[in-house]
């Protein structure tokens, strides 16, 4: 098997610089152990993870001014982790979960590109009985409503771990699947709100997608 390989890129916040380490495409491929594989992610999907997708760049510079006082935050599905990079380098209290088993080892090389703190992470699926994350004040995500069933199981993990006051962020790229999660997050006694992204110069192409809003106070 041809070794994983590997880019450096910087992004840049205003006067912050983020530095991340991300595959080099999504054509990369490397599950040694098979470890991917036992846990139901095909070859395809593999190089999902490690790669920084324009989703991910508007919630990241979503975060760079959201109110993040005395909150407890989670970022569900966090990929490279480009937003808990942001949240960290302004002290946030930030937890990251991904299902993908490469994740945490990239997430700890990024915080050591930063000099940040150790972001606390946890590999678990949203399906998963007990995660022991806690609850928490502000959960994020982005790119997440891939299937239909989706909605399901995502409004189950964030129920699982939203305090009873708690406010959810996600940045849909307009997939077509996030009205039946507004409707299951509604159940849930979320108010829900959504708009487009109002700057999105940072990103090469067009934005079509809508960073989607829900609280529950």
């Amino acid at each position: 098997m041809a070794p994983l390989r590997t880019r450096y890129q910087t992004h840049e916040f205003g006067t912050i610089d983020i530095h991340v380490r991300t595959l080099r495409d999504n054509q990369e491929f490397q599950d040694i152990n098979g470890e991917a594989e036992k846990l139901g992610i095909s070859s395809a999907t593999w190089p999902l993870f490690g790669i920084i997708w324009p989703s991910g760049q508007v919630l990241s510079h979503h975060m760079l001014d959201y109110d993040i006082s005395n909150k407890r935050i989670l970022e569900v599905g966090c990929g490279i982790g480009l937003a808990s990079l942001v949240l960290n380098h302004r002290h946030a209290d930030i937890t990251a979960t991904d299902y993908h088993p490469e994740t945490g080892g990239f997430l700890a090389k990024n915080v050591a590109l930063n000099n940040g703190r150790v972001i606390p992470f946890v590999r678990t699926g949203w399906a998963d009985a007990a995660s022991e994350l806690g609850m928490f004040d502000l959960i994020i995500g982005s790119d997440l409503l891939y299937e239909q069933e989706h909605a399901d199981l995502l409004s189950q993990f964030i129920e699982q771990h939203a305090k009873p006051s708690c406010d959810v962020v996600l940045v849909d790229p307009g997939r077509g699947n996030h009205a039946k999660f507004s409707k299951k997050m509604i159940m849930l006694g979320f108010d829900h709100s959504q708009h487009k992204p109002i700057n999105t110069a940072f990103l090469t192409a067009p934005f079509h997608g809508q960073i989607l809003t829900y609280c529950r106070n």
